[in-house]
């Protein structure tokens, strides 16, 4: 008798409401849909399966309002058979929603800042990070200063971020 109470009590624990099934299915279904406002590239980035891949890619080609509806549940039904967390973390970086990415990308501008500053942080940066090509830095480098004296758009300042950001890892940043 006593065995069945702890059989009864686990399954219980088991059982999910249908209201709560539901609302899973739901927030399963709406991730889902934030990948449908992903570009092909991005959505490459993140390593769907090739069947989540294909139905996202062909909702954002559907116009008919019936068949957007059938295409998203399809989505939904496809994500249930999907590790969701690297979706979730990946979205949230897109978002700006993840400090340890935000932190990152801030030390990487504070960088690029000393490195446009000041000329013995490049010798840091060369040693630090030896695999970075030094002479397209040094370059860059250069043209940004000269575009913040002349007050021109900020193309090199971007391409020696760009450069970092490809470069250093967020694991090495600090």
């Amino acid at each position: 008798m006593n065995s069945n109470t702890d059989s009864q009590s686990r399954a219980d624990e088991e059982r999910v409401s249908k209201t709560q099934l539901k609302k899973q299915m739901n927030d399963l279904q709406q991730l889902g849909m934030e990948l449908t406002k992903l570009s092909a590239d991005t959505l490459k980035k993140i390593n769907l399966s090739e069947d989540l891949l294909q139905a996202v890619l062909s909702y954002q080609k559907i116009t008919s309002n019936s068949a957007l509806k059938r295409q998203a549940q399809f989505i939904g039904r496809l994500m249930r058979e999907t590790d969701t967390k690297p979706i979730s973390d990946y979205l949230a970086r897109l978002k700006g929603e993840n400090s340890a990415h935000n932190a990152y990308l801030k030390r990487l501008e504070n960088l690029r800042d000393r490195l446009i500053s000041d000329d013995s942080s490049l010798t840091e940066i060369i040693s630090r990070y030896p695999h970075i090509d030094s002479n397209n830095l040094r370059t860059l480098i250069r043209n940004a200063r000269k575009e913040q004296a002349a007050g021109k758009p900020p193309k090199a300042f971007r391409a020696i971020f760009q450069i970092l950001k490809t470069e250093i890892s967020e694991d090495t940043a600090s």
